[in-house]
Order: structure tokens, then C-alpha cells, then sequence
């Protein structure tokens, strides 16, 4: 075993044993939570590794890194997921790999999503992102929310309504980062809770969306103690990513 390998395996296990002990203080059968790895910044090499070991979904947020490396792992057993913030022009590319949209944010890019599934003849998952710092604003723009991006959470049941009718579009539920600032600022489980009670809110109208995507490296705990079923999680799996050139 390489040394890269099992230090990937070693962290994945403290991991593992992290989100298990997370659910059994919580109450909730280990399988509810699916861990998704974050391997941005990090090669190709250690997205195959991750798959030797067991890891079935894997997450990005840049496209032009993205692309690249699902193309190279492209004969992986994985379950890909695009997390960054999406601009219309990169959905093409974006399609191309992600099984999973988890930060649509506005009906713009539900329209660009919709076009380019159907010219694929396939379906898409999509979750909602909730930006839970935006105040009342329906739409939450980069002006207003930093860099996390994501609709206010005035504006999810439109949002999830033009998802529901778009055509090779799954809404598959809601996704959050927790915020910098606002009233959830430093009070991460509080702000996970909120995105559980606005998807059970949610799927009162949609029964399928029954994701709840919260929760990093150092909250995931938190995460699955307010409900969450994905956390996405980089750093303690991967170790610190390296700088972008």
C-alpha cells in the first residue's frame, strides 16, 4: 500500500468513525448519512484512490478542474456532484460529469440545466441552494450572500417549482453552507436545522426531495445532529488542499 493510500485510507477511517458516532449520539442509523468527498484542488490519482477504497461520491466546484478529472477517472464507479456556483455557459461542460447539481440557485439556470439534459436524453439531479444569510430576498445574489452564493429562503418553493417542471430535471432536495454571517453566523447546527425544517416544508409539495446536503470538515457533526442526509467533506479526508496556480 502507498504511502498516499494509506494515509487516504487512515483518514477516511477517522471520518467514518466520526459521522457513526454522530449518528449513534443522534439516534439515526449510520446508512441515513452519505459521506461525499470534496477533491478539489487534488489530481486525478487520488479521486482513483478514493475509489479503491470504497468512496462512491466524489464532489467539485470548478469546472474547468472538474472536467478534466472525472475525464480521467471516467471508468471509476462514482457518483459525481458539481457544488460550486454554476454560470449558465459551463452548464455543457458541467453535464458532461455530474450526476448531481447540488447549487442551482435561480430559474436562469434551471432553463440552461433543463436544455442541456434534454439535448443529452438524460436526467439530473438538482438540489436547491439555500443561502442562509440573505435575508428576506427572494433571489440572493453574490452582492449579498460573499462567495457561497445560493437563493434566500423566501424564494426555494418558486425555485423548487420551476425544477419540478422542468423537463429531465430531478428536484432531489436542499443544500446550505454555513454562513459567515446573519443570524446563523458561528451557529452551525442551528442553521443545518433551519435547512431540515425548510426541506421537510418541501417535501410536503415534492415527497422526492429528500436530501438535505449540510455540513463540512470541521461541522459535520452538527450536521447529522440536526437531520442531514449528505455531508460534504474535503480536508479531513484529502489533508489541506493544495494552492490553485
Amino acid at each position: 500500500m502507498t504511502d498516499r493510500r494509506s494515509e487516504l485510507a487512515s483518514n477516511l477511517a477517522r471520518v467514518e468513525e466520526r459521522i457513526a458516532q454522530a449518528c449513534d449520539r443522534a439516534g439515526r442509523a449510520r446508512e441515513e448519512v452519505t459521506l461525499v468527498v470534496v477533491t478539489k484542488t487534488h489530481p486525478a490519482q487520488d479521486v482513483r484512490l478514493l475509489a479503491e477504497l470504497g468512496v462512491r461520491h466524489v464532489a467539485e466546484n470548478r469546472d474547468q478542474e472538474a472536467a478534466a478529472k472525472a475525464a480521467d477517472c471516467a471508468d471509476a464507479d462514482l457518483t459525481w456532484h458539481f457544488v460550486g456556483q454554476l454560470q449558465t455557459n459551463k452548464v455543457r461542460s458541467v453535464l458532461g460529469y455530474a450526476d448531481v447539481v447540488q447549487s442551482v440557485d435561480r430559474v436562469r439556470l434551471v432553463s440552461a440545466l433543463s436544455k442541456e439534459a434534454e439535448r443529452r436524453g438524460r436526467e439530473v439531479d438538482c438540489l436547491i441552494q439555500v443561502a442562509l444569510d440573505a435575508g428576506t430576498d427572494e433571489r440572493a445574489g453574490v452582492e449579498q450572500t460573499g462567495e457561497r452564493g445560493g437563493v434566500a429562503p423566501a424564494g426555494v418553493a418558486a425555485l423548487a417549482e420551476a425544477v419540478e417542471a422542468a423537463a429531465s430535471l430531478r428536484l432531489r432536495g436542499l443544500m446550505t453552507v454555513a454562513p459567515l454571517s446573519g443570524q446563523y453566523a458561528g451557529r452551525q447546527q442551528e442553521a443545518f436545522e433551519a435547512l431540515v425544517e425548510m426541506s421537510s416544508r418541501l417535501r410536503l409539495e415534492h415527497p422526492a426531495a429528500n436530501m438535505v446536503s449540510a455540513g463540512m470538515s470541521g461541522d459535520l457533526e452538527q450536521a447529522v445532529a440536526a437531520g442531514a442526509t449528505h455531508v460534504r467533506v474535503g480536508t479531513s479526508v484529502l489533508g489541506v488542499r493544495p494552492r490553485l496556480r
